[in-house]
């Protein structure tokens, strides 16, 4: 697997499929059996580690210490000198929204909060590549906007960013390229467009009017009913199907109000993905 530098790449699978594995092994927490981790070509030593930042999907923090003291500590852990590290620690206070926080013990915030800290904590000394093991969990909306912008700066500044999430519409909003790995194993990786483009299937979604989706009947035993319910059919079918033929046959049960023919959503395409991979 390779992840380009300067772009942000989503890593995606089912539990239990290595990605955190892969994570902790690329910050040295997990000796690696066999295979090699290169960062720029190169053997990943602990030096080179000191310009990663890592969120772990579970809370690397400690509770009861205050949240500014929190971030110069693991700045100067990662090598930056006092003065450095004061001004990095405030600088992310004030992009968290923590500023008024920073004296709080960690315990006394809420899990929210908490995350952003320690997103903090991971790009406090200023990374060149960013690893994030389920970074949206625990947020509000307003807190994933503010999440999903800040990587995009980052990005635009140079980090290499490799992020897991299992909220895969945050993954498209935010990763033009994804690696699905099921069983340890790569089962699909590319551009979030071309992969879905790729899919074999085609989604229609039908609003009708004044009719019953439930009279409505297939065609063709390659059209498959995924719903129907409160006026509205969606459908899969082929990706060579054309849309008119699909429009013609469901407006034979009512006017149709809204019509959608489109390749499958991310989270579709990992559903087929996954299931390939693991049977």
């Amino acid at each position: 697997m390779a992840v380009p530098t300067g772009q942000i790449v989503g890593f995606l699978g089912p539990n239990g499929s290595g990605k955190t594995t892969t994570m902790r092994s690329i910050m040295g927490l997990v000796a690696i059996d066999r295979g090699s981790i290169t960062w720029r070509g190169e053997p990943i030593t602990d030096q080179v580690r000191h310009t990663f930042g890592y969120m772990p999907a579970e809370r690397g923090m400690y509770p009861k210490m205050r949240v500014r003291e929190q971030l110069v500590y693991f700045a100067r852990l990662a090598g930056r000198h006092q003065d450095a590290a004061d001004a990095a620690a405030d600088r992310w206070l004030e992009r968290m929204g923590l500023t008024d926080r920073a004296n709080d013990e960690l315990q006394a915030l809420s899990s929210g909060n908490q995350q952003r800290v320690q997103l903090a904590i991971a790009l406090v000394h200023d990374p060149e590549l960013l690893i994030l093991d389920e970074p949206f969990s625990g947020l509000d909306p307003v807190a994933v906007e503010t999440m999903k912008a800040l990587l995009v700066e980052e990005v635009e500044r140079g980090v290499t960013v490799l992020l897991s999430s299992h909220q895969l519409d945050l993954v498209s909003d935010v990763c033009p390229d994804v690696v699905i790995v099921s069983q340890g194993r790569i089962v699909l990786e590319g551009a979030v467009h071309d992969i879905r483009n790729r899919s074999p299937k085609r989604y229609v979604t039908a609003a009708v009017g004044a009719g019953d989706v439930e009279a409505f009947e297939s065609p063709t035993p390659s059209w498959d009913v995924v719903t129907r319910a409160d006026g509205v059919l969606r459908l899969s079918v082929p990706s060579s199907c054309d849309a008119r033929e699909v429009f013609d046959a469901v407006s034979a049960i009512g006017p149709i109000v809204e019509f959608a023919f489109a390749a499958p959503e991310l989270s579709e395409v990992f559903i087929e993905s996954v299931g390939q991979g693991e049977s």
